[in-house]
């Protein structure tokens, strides 16, 4: 064990504190469909049925991960200056540097949101409406290879179920953010019947990537003016992929403080 179990638990303090602090909902976030109505009404049929193809791959995600399961051949490439090959050698790091790795992959994964805003923001709504399934791709190829950062498998079924609940966490209300908390902390003890009502309430996939899209609100509404929306595209999907990435760094980082702790026998009663 690398940490001290003081360590660990001031860790965990700071993690719950951020969590704490995801349950503000400031008021725009409550007018946020407004835009995409307006988008619904406005885009032609024949864009409606690309995002609706691009949907549909995106929601055999969870039962495959398709096109878009990040593979974890490539681990090494996370550590450069460390002797890690496996999963199971970033399983025994220090959790610093694990943070450390994920930092690093955030840093450019937001370098390369902006510049897909910025392309996507030119053309205005004809091009947000494909933007938006484009991103989402990014989310969730972010999230795994945060995963990853963390020695978990995101080719395992169960870390795809984590993934989504991440990603339904940066979308979610205020009564959202807690019910999914409050899962994800007993993830790593849920018993099968558990497990299998998380698989079920994912299986309304439109419904969950329409709260996802409707989170977005009237922050795209200037990205659907032509040429001005390359700035306002790149300005909002960095945000974006900095939110979805310090929320999986954070979930991501208190299951493995928890899973330490709890090695060492010293998870306090709260968590349990």
């Amino acid at each position: 064990m690398h940490e001290s179990k003081e360590w660990l638990i001031e860790e965990l303090e700071h993690v719950e504190d951020w969590e704490k602090d995801q349950n503000d909902l400031w008021f725009w976030e409550k007018l946020g469909r407004l835009p995409f109505k307006i988008i619904d009404k406005w885009t032609p049929n024949f864009i409606q049925n690309k995002i609706g193809i691009l949907v549909d791959e995106l929601g055999q995600y969870v039962q495959t991960g398709g096109s878009y399961l990040s593979s974890t051949s490539k681990v090494a490439s996370y550590f450069p200056d460390l002797e890690v090959h496996s999963l199971e050698d970033v399983e025994g790091l220090p959790i610093s540097k694990m943070d450390e790795a994920a930092k690093k992959l955030t840093g450019n994964r937001k370098n390369l949101a902006t510049l897909q805003g910025a392309s996507t923001g030119i053309g205005g709504i004809f091009t947000l409406t494909i933007d938006i399934p484009i991103l989402l791709g990014l989310q969730l190829k972010t999230l795994q290879d945060i995963a990853i950062c963390y020695g978990y498998d995101p080719q395992d079924k169960k870390e795809r179920l984590f993934i989504i609940k991440c990603l339904q966490f940066v979308s979610a209300d205020i009564v959202g953010k807690q019910t999914i908390l409050k899962q994800l902390t007993m993830f790593d003890r849920q018993d099968e019947h558990a497990k299998r009502e998380v698989l079920s309430e994912l299986q309304g996939w439109r419904e969950v990537l329409s709260t996802f899209r409707d989170q977005f609100g009237w922050k795209k509404l200037f990205q659907m003016i032509p040429i001005a929306g390359l700035i306002f595209g790149a300005i909002i999907n960095r945000s974006a992929i900095n939110d979805i990435s310090e929320a999986g760094k954070m979930l991501y980082r208190k299951r493995r403080i928890m899973e330490r702790l709890e090695d060492i026998g010293a998870v306090s009663n709260k968590t349990k």
